[in-house]
């Protein structure tokens, strides 16, 4: 039975939503899919959460479109408005989790310098015993090596650990290494599904 809680932050934790600042961006909704397709798709974002700088990433895409420079920009400028907020009800397992002594710990693609941000914009995301960032690896999940990463750095076992994650990839990843899952959806009720593995919040 798993003693520890390992999350996922982006959509597990704090709302991570591009269309919410793009949307406002480019009203029409065919104009807005087709920019989001073809001059940031998430490809692009995830270079970042690799460790690519925010400058060097904006001049590759702004070569390619310079009639976007603006809108290629908005992307980091904007950054907290794609980030509406905490996600209170599974904010409320983690401190839960906290205050009964389960440790808590994350493994996230995150961007070096927004997850800073995201820590002084949201408290709770500071009180993990251990963190894993993507960029500061060079590794993203769903690579099995970032949860080896984890597993070595903290000295943890697998089978010992709950992860919550909001992608499927990820997921099968963490059930492949022998880690005990839950995979978040905005239906998610992660207090119950965190006790029924034997976690008493």
């Amino acid at each position: 039975m798993p003693k520890t809680l390992v999350f996922d932050i982006g959509n597990v934790l704090i709302e991570w939503d591009p269309d919410r600042l793009f949307s406002e961006l480019i009203p029409d909704p065919v104009k807005k899919a087709d920019f989001m397709r073809r001059v940031l798709p998430p490809e692009w974002n995830m270079e970042q959460d690799r460790g690519r700088p925010w400058a060097e990433a904006e001049a590759e895409r702004i070569a390619l479109f310079p009639e976007h420079a603006d809108l290629i920009r908005a992307f980091r400028a904007r950054w907290h408005d794609m980030v509406p907020g905490p996600i209170e009800k599974n904010v409320a397992v983690l401190e839960a989790a906290r205050a009964a002594g389960i440790p808590c710990y994350a493994i996230t693609n995150f961007a070096s310098d927004t997850l800073i941000e995201a820590q002084e914009r949201f408290s709770f995301l500071n009180g993990f015993e251990g963190i894993v960032v993507s960029a500061a690896e060079q590794l993203l999940k769903p690579d099995p090596a970032i949860f080896h990463v984890f597993l070595t750095r903290y000295g943890q076992r697998a089978d010992d650990c709950l992860f919550m994650d909001d992608s499927a990839a990820n997921i099968a990843t963490a059930q492949q290494l022998g880690f005990a899952t839950i995979h978040v959806t905005p239906e998610t009720d992660l207090r119950h599904d965190v006790t029924a593995q034997g976690f008493s919040l």
